[in-house]
């Protein structure tokens, strides 16, 4: 493939290592009550919205008040997972340290692969915290790659190296499959809330232009409560880590490159999220289609930012069966 980096130095941070060391601004979800202590009543900057209304409408602690327990529960499914499985292989998808990915295999040959981009604001958790969301892809036939990228904040040039990352992993994916088993003309890319922009940046790939390779590279892809156009981001006090500027704002917005969508894609989000999470959803969604792309929305009632990300290790929930069946797999 074309394009590379140099060695990294990054050291990954899950969420519970995070809490552990009490790194609250880093961890997960482990946002001030406020992100800005802003008084509300100040100039409008986006959509109607002040700077305190607009740091709390990209901070979901503020709408998801059980964060806690949602947290707590992932992290027993995980543990009964890995449980379960048989350990992941760690596999090296580019040169620096961080750039490897956990592959869980399917006894099922020439099966599809299903890669899942990880969330924490792209600055926390690790792939192997994600082995419950594993386990029914395995169990319904699909090969699941997990890949791992550098925290936003420790790396020269900022969020787009994490663009960079996934999009090579997604690459090796597609040149490796074969000797893993895999399927390389069945790769489906999901991922979730800052994984879900990644997702939407792999989607919206210039496979040809940029990486010497076929533009059918990812056969579906679902994009979970994710952000997809970054100017009302950098607007807000997430800007304080990811730095944007106009040339990376415009270039990292999967929104802005909707002609590089080659595959169907499902958007979906909870309606007890953020506004603004909502809204890019739906945003995203109604470009594609406008754009006249295959697309599917999904507005699931009663879940937030944190529950929705569960449904993926349920093969009857509200987004592990919707990726099941883009996959052509049977949910059991």
């Amino acid at each position: 493939m074309k394009k590379a980096i140099g060695m990294q130095q990054e050291t990954l941070i899950s969420r519970r290592s995070a809490m552990k060391l009490g790194i609250t601004a880093l961890a997960a979800g482990q946002l001030p009550a406020r992100a800005q202590d802003t008084a509300p009543g100040g100039p409008k900057i986006w959509l109607g919205m002040d700077q305190a209304e607009l740091d709390d409408a990209y901070n979901q602690r503020i709408y998801a008040p059980n964060i806690e327990q949602v947290f707590a529960q992932q992290d027993y499914m995980n543990a009964r997972a890995l449980e379960r499985l048989s350990a992941p292989e760690r596999m090296a998808y580019g040169t620096a340290p961080v750039e490897g990915l956990d592959l869980y295999r399917t006894p099922i040959r020439n099966a599809p692969v299903f890669v899942f981009l990880h969330g924490g604001t792209w600055r926390t958790n690790t792939s192997d915290e994600y082995a419950y969301i594993a386990e029914p892809f395995v169990r319904a036939g699909a090969h699941v790659v997990v890949p791992d990228f550098s925290p936003v904040h420790e790396v020269e040039g900022g969020l787009g190296v994490l663009v960079d990352q996934v999009r090579r992993a997604v690459g090796w994916v597609f040149e490796h499959a074969s000797e893993f088993g895999g399927d390389p003309s069945r790769i489906h890319v999901s991922g979730h809330s800052s994984g879900g922009h990644l997702a939407g940046a792999v989607l919206t790939t210039d496979w040809s232009g940029d990486y010497g390779l076929p533009n059918n590279v990812v056969r579906g892809g679902i994009c979970v409560s994710g952000m997809f156009d970054l100017e009302p981001v950098r607007l807000s006090w997430r800007d304080s880590y990811l730095h944007l500027d106009d040339s990376s704002e415009q270039a990292l917005s999967p929104q802005r490159h909707l002609e590089h969508l080659y595959a169907p894609v499902i958007v979906a989000y909870g309606l007890q999220e953020t506004p603004e999470f909502q809204r890019q959803s739906r945003d995203f969604a109604a470009a594609a289609r406008a754009a006249g792309k295959p697309v599917e929305l999904i507005a699931a009632d009663g879940f937030n930012h944190f529950e929705i990300l569960s449904t993926f290790a349920n093969p009857y929930g509200v987004v592990g069966n919707v990726a099941l069946v883009q996959m052509g797999l049977n949910a059991g």
